[in-house]
């Protein structure tokens, strides 16, 4: 079979999969970009989470490489144009972490409409604030969902019982790509904006959806809307929610993902805007592990041995 380099964390069942397949299999968790793409050459085969970028350079060096295995669904690392072109096969894995997203995604926005964050800091310290932590229910109000793909509709099926009204809204779905599902109603994106009190983004990080909630977009919506973002970090223009939330036009954010993930790397202006959203009171926050539950880190391994096997 050849060579295969894990890059990344994993559940040992891809690795056992793999050797059982025949596949030579390097597990080196730990390993750089810069190390990857030197040593690239001698593999035929590839599994990467989300530090390795598989651009044209890269792929011009992995002269024997027959497949690329993304633990996970964010493709935007992947130049799967070039790599269609040297015959390389690439795979991704959201049918292993979508339940655990859209989990992560209803956790957040029932911590965030019953102030739980809050109110579980207090309680720790003796502070009895019954009125200032009473919540807001979600039946009856409405939440569109922006991006109806895995995700998107994992979550969808989380808010079955919910006894809310579920707008759906996704650009490239043919008419009726909801209607397996009574409760969600396949929307326009201006209704979704008007009418949403809970905007949720299930988008992948492309040209077109790179800021593709900035201030225009949030001055059309409704005002004091909360919104989710499980997806990508830069769907969404930073200094743009940090106003919509100081001003009111945004009541609330849930957020797992942001457009620097790399606190290190902040530059003057990001370290500012970041400290202001991390001082707000109504936000939730989580260091982008909405896909990364016990179960899923099984169930991705699974899904790609799957795909591999069946080439």
């Amino acid at each position: 079979m050849g060579r295969v380099l894990i890059t990344d964390d994993c559940h040992k069942l891809l690795m056992e999969g793999l050797e059982q397949m025949g596949w030579q299999v390097d597990f080196e968790p730990n390993i750089t970009p810069l190390e990857t793409k030197d040593r690239i050459n001698v593999y035929e085969g590839l599994v990467i989470n989300s530090k390795i970028l598989v651009d044209r350079d890269f792929l011009d060096r992995a002269e024997k490489l027959q497949f690329v295995a993304r633990l996970g669904s964010g493709m935007e690392i992947v130049d799967r144009d070039y790599a269609a072109e040297k015959g390389v096969k690439v795979w991704s894995s959201p049918e292993g972490n979508r339940n655990a997203v859209a989990e992560q995604a209803l956790g957040m926005l029932l911590g965030l409409s019953n102030h739980l964050m809050r109110a579980d800091r207090e309680v720790r310290q003796n502070i009895w604030r019954r009125e200032a932590n009473r919540g807001w229910e979600l039946k009856g109000k409405t939440l569109g969902i922006i991006g109806f793909g895995h995700t998107g509709s994992q979550f969808a099926r989380k808010l079955a019982g919910m006894e809310m009204q579920v707008l759906a809204y996704d650009k490239y779905k043919p008419k009726g790509f909801a209607a397996e599902m009574s409760w969600v109603s396949e929307s326009k994106l201006e209704q979704i904006q008007a009418d949403a009190d809970i905007i949720s983004l299930h988008l992948p990080l492309t040209s077109e959806t790179r800021h593709f909630v900035e201030a225009s977009f949030i001055q059309k919506c409704k005002k004091g809307f909360v919104l989710i973002n499980t997806a990508r970090g830069k769907n969404v223009h930073t200094q743009d929610l940090v106003l919509g939330l100081e001003s009111g036009q945004i009541g609330g954010a849930c957020l797992d993902v942001f457009e620097n993930e790399k606190p290190e790397t902040f530059t003057e202006k990001e370290r500012e805007w970041y400290q202001r959203l991390h001082q707000m009171e109504n936000v939730v926050l989580s260091p982008h592990v909405a896909g990364w539950t016990h179960e899923s880190k099984k169930l991705l391994a699974e899904t790609l041995l799957q795909k591999i096997k069946m080439g």
